[in-house]
């Protein structure tokens, strides 16, 4: 918990935590009201997917310029612009009445979440070194805590007549004052140049198994984000007070563990976390399948805790190959892992067309067990 505290006990350290609290807490409000919008609009679970393949579309443009102009602005000014950016672009898909805008307000939404990921996770990387502290782990973990909130809180008002774009309105105000007061604490911040190194062959070479594992673990998540409440109202018959929950369990199962995360890797190392990470999360979804609804949440909260030491330790791991710069080597695997994040759920969507959401999931314990023999490979430290 030594991270934690180093972060709410300095607001230069909590500024960049709350981009990543931010950015999840959107996310959750998105998750919780996909059946609401999936229903506005009258669209199938493949028309969904195809609306989310966009947004994973945008990210992967993004994601191939985000270098440039972390380079032309600095980490800091890039953060800054893209979770603004971010904070917007959500209106687009929640206020739409057109599945063809639909699908345009995911794609803005993939450019801007990209975007924003690489940046927040290069600011992350530039503090560590420039500190000389270790607190990636911890900010993942506000990530995580962001979709808590965002998900919890959005879900006390699903049995009520709230309006989702309005819901959303509020959420954005909220979090755009809050944001604007932390700015000051890391837009200043600068890093190396990232351009010439990001995506050339050698850099590919020395972290494809990384890239492999980032890519299905964050698939994972985000089709926990997009499919679960559609999942335990469809698959599990949940009651309509319960269809948000496996997402808020997930969340904060994965928040806590990434809050511990840091002191575990230090006793332990990467590779025997990640290994015992994914198992973990493999008996959650082996929960999942089980389609009772109270065991289904346990197994979300399985898959979460496993989960959550994953991704910051393969960024620890990205950050000390030999021969690349930490900034570098995360930037990639954190794009990598965020093109995932999109992609997955729009497979599950396809697959859910074709047979059913059940199917779906047993694809993302398929997905687990691929990243588990991918990341055996990987060297201990």
């Amino acid at each position: 918990m030594r991270s934690l505290q180093i972060i709410l006990t300095n607001s230069k350290y909590f500024a960049p935590a709350f981009v990543f609290a931010t950015l999840n807490i959107i996310f959750g409000t998105w998750a919780i009201y996909i059946p609401a919008i999936k229903s506005k609009l009258e669209i199938n679970e493949g028309d969904l997917g195809l609306a989310i393949f966009c947004m994973a579309i945008g990210t992967l443009i993004m994601i191939l310029f985000a270098p440039k102009l972390i380079n032309l602005w600095g980490v800091g000014k890039a953060t800054s612009f893209g979770i603004f950016f971010f904070l917007f672009s959500f209106i687009i898909p929640f206020a739409t009445d057109s599945y063809l805008w639909l699908c345009f307000g995911m794609f803005i939404v993939g450019l801007s979440a990209g975007f924003t990921d690489v940046a927040m996770n290069a600011l992350v990387s530039e503090i560590e070194k420039r500190d000389n502290i270790h607190i990636m782990s911890a900010n993942h973990g506000f990530f995580s805590l962001g979709g808590f909130l965002g998900a919890g809180i959005g879900g006390l008002f699903l049995t009520k007549d709230v309006v989702p774009i309005y819901h959303l309105l509020v959420v954005i105000f909220i979090l755009l004052v809050i944001n604007l007061v932390f700015l000051k604490k890391y837009v200043h911040v600068s890093s190396e140049k990232l351009e010439d190194n990001t995506f050339n062959f050698n850099l590919i070479t020395k972290l494809i198994v990384l890239g492999i594992v980032s890519f299905f673990i964050m698939s994972t998540e985000g089709a926990i984000v997009d499919w679960s409440a559609l999942y335990l109202e469809k698959v599990s018959l949940a009651k309509l007070a319960w269809i948000g929950l496996g997402y808020t369990i997930f969340s904060a199962t994965m928040a806590l563990g990434r809050f511990f995360g840091d002191a575990i890797s230090n006793k332990v190392g990467s590779k025997p976390l990640i290994l015992v990470g994914i198992f973990i999360a493999s008996i959650g979804f082996t929960c999942i399948l089980f389609v009772t609804p109270i065991i289904a949440l346990i197994g979300f909260g399985f898959v979460g805790i496993g989960l959550s030491v994953v991704i910051p330790e393969l960024f620890r791991l990205a950050g000390t190959v030999k021969g690349l710069d930490a900034s570098i080597g995360i930037s990639f695997v954190s794009g990598i892992g965020f093109l995932g994040f999109l992609v997955g759920p729009v497979l599950l969507g396809f697959l859910a067309e074709l047979s059913s959401l059940k199917l779906s999931f047993i694809a993302l314990l398929v997905f687990v067990v691929i990243s588990f023999f991918a990341a055996l490979t990987l060297k201990k430290r």
